[in-house]
């Protein structure tokens, strides 16, 4: 991850972060309302209306005070826009790294090359059924949006405690998973 998004989710910069986490927001809650291609089409609307309005004020303007200030969207205009073949290799790149080891992954849980592995992503599949029971997928996105802006502030502010919990219940969930494994033949973990 980025400086640049770190410190938008550490909210180093309040009025950048609380910009971005209040538009996020607003579009996820419209998404809620209103089906995607509505939604796009309102923003692209008031994207046009505002820039459609700015450039008639400018023109109005310039027309009162006689000056010649020319198009007042000229810098973006002028402005390289298109991806690099460089930048599209890199990221097609990466994308083929991350699929390839999501499959590799992906076949090694099903196929049950470890029983373990296998059992604790069935035990994951399980309680996915209830989470998708409770939540769609729009308010576990808008959930994990709230998270990913409130969670990093206050680990920072109380690092301590909850870095003492969370090795108390690792140390618990440690304990459990070598009784379980003990009891279950052919599930003894090899040697890390």
């Amino acid at each position: 991850m980025g400086a640049a998004a770190i410190d938008l989710l550490y909210w180093r910069n309040v009025k950048q972060s609380g910009a971005v986490f209040s538009s996020v927001l607003l579009l996820l809650f419209s998404l809620t309302q209103f089906s995607v291609v509505s939604v796009g089409a309102y923003l692209a609307l008031a994207a046009l209306s505002a820039t459609i309005s700015f450039r008639i004020y400018k023109s109005v303007l310039q027309a009162v005070q006689k000056t010649d200030e020319g198009h007042p969207f000229k810098a973006y205009l002028e402005m390289e826009i298109a991806l690099s073949q460089e930048q599209i290799s890199k990221y097609a790149d990466k994308i083929l790294l991350y699929s390839n080891t999501c499959m590799r992954e992906l076949r090694r849980l099903f196929l049950v090359q470890d029983l373990v592995d296998s059992l604790k992503f069935a035990v994951l599949m399980w309680l996915l059924t209830y989470v998708g029971a409770l939540f769609n997928g729009l308010t576990l996105l808008i959930l994990a949006v709230v998270s990913m802006f409130t969670m990093p502030v206050v680990y920072e502010k109380h690092q301590a405690q909850i870095d003492q919990y969370v090795g108390l219940i690792r140390t618990q969930v440690n304990s459990v998973v070598g009784k379980i494994q003990a009891k279950i033949p052919g599930a003894k973990r090899k040697e890390e």
